[in-house]
């Protein structure tokens, strides 16, 4: 039985080939064939015969195909990727600067039951496979170069997509490893962020186990209550044991942690949450990204005015921790932060929890 060229990292490769008997040079130019210069065709080039007939009979270059594409005013795009198997899972292309941050989906569906994400409203059908997420950026990145080659570039990938990064750790980390590969895809460490609801079977692996990459920890609230009702998986994995792990992990120049600040009118957004959450993060290495809720079909919650978001600003800024306001792009074609939704078909709910 064939297996994906896309689920392997280089090392992973070259341990294929030697335990095969060949050209030890195979998998570097392999990598740079199909990585480097984005090539669909088999590799003939340099590689050896023995090795293009072992390829041949032993490897699959099947990606996720594009099944739909949206595109928005402001140039986000939002792909509907269909899988071997007929499951769905959406992508989107966020514009800045004439580049683009990639988001990806790590799960089809979701176990997390987050009440304010679209996706949450799905169930989790399954895990994602590494050629699955790699697939993701490698046919995003073609459509691109096809579509908009005057601006063509993906320089950041957020794991802010479909899923829970965490609860497929073995995939996502394994993408990461051949998105950093010099011989692949040479994407800058600092560059990569993979987003967590706080999932800490995944957390405590992290420091050992995954890439020097960046983490986004979804925060949205230090009341244990309003935590409870916005992430379930905080009555499991309370704040106070994620947070002595996400502020554990190295940190360095080009390296940090993100905490996500989700603002709901009337929920979580006013003075006592903000001067709370001001008082839970001042002193730590800590960066804040507020995002006004993303409102979604058959959501409850509402997106409070700017004016509220700004005052909220205001005072995390007298507690001289670094706050930005997130823009909202995509939310036309339900594209923004919360509303993937790819409308897998109804599953046994598989919820560790």
């Amino acid at each position: 039985m064939k297996t994906s060229f896309y689920q392997y990292t280089l090392k992973e490769l070259k341990e294929l080939f030697q335990q095969n008997n060949l050209p030890a040079s195979g998998p570097g130019l392999l990598f740079n064939w199909h990585y480097k210069k984005r090539k669909s065709e088999p590799c003939t080039a340099d590689l050896a015969k023995k090795s293009i007939a072992y390829v041949a009979q032993n490897l699959t270059f099947d990606l996720p195909v594009i099944d739909t594409i949206q595109a928005s005013t402001d140039k986000t795009v939002k792909f509907l990727f269909k899988l071997q198997d007929g499951q769905k899972v959406e992508t989107v292309l966020i514009p800045f600067n004439n580049k683009y941050t990639i988001c990806l989906s790590s799960q089809v569906g979701c176990a997390m039951k987050c009440s304010f994400c679209h996706t949450g409203l799905q169930g989790l059908a399954r895990h994602l496979k590494t050629e699955e997420i790699v697939g993701q950026f490698t046919e995003s990145q073609k459509w691109l170069t096809q579509n908009r080659p005057e601006d063509d570039k993906i320089l950041n990938i957020v794991f802010m997509g479909q899923g829970e990064p965490l609860h497929n750790f073995d995939a996502v980390k394994t993408a990461c490893e051949i998105f950093l590969s010099q011989h692949g895809l040479s994407v800058a460490d600092q560059k990569i962020t993979i987003s967590t609801a706080g999932y800490l079977p995944g957390l405590e692996r992290w420091k050992n186990e995954m890439p020097d990459v960046n983490i986004a920890l979804s925060l949205h609230s230090p009341i244990t209550a309003k935590r409870d009702q916005l992430i379930p998986i905080n009555k499991r994995y309370p704040l106070e044991e994620v947070l002595k792990y996400v502020q554990a992990i190295p940190q360095g120049k080009n390296r940090f942690v993100t905490y996500e600040y989700l603002l709901i009118e009337d929920f979580n957004d006013s003075d006592e949450d903000a001067h709370l959450t001001g008082k839970l993060l001042e002193g730590k290495t800590a960066y804040i990204s507020l995002i006004p809720f993303n409102p979604f079909p058959g959501s409850e919650y509402k997106r409070p005015k700017i004016e509220k978001v700004e005052h909220f600003k205001s005072i995390l800024d007298t507690y001289k921790i670094p706050t930005l306001i997130r823009a909202t792009k995509g939310d036309e074609i339900l594209a923004a932060c919360g509303q993937l939704n790819s409308k897998v078909p109804s599953v046994p709910d598989q919820s560790p929890f």
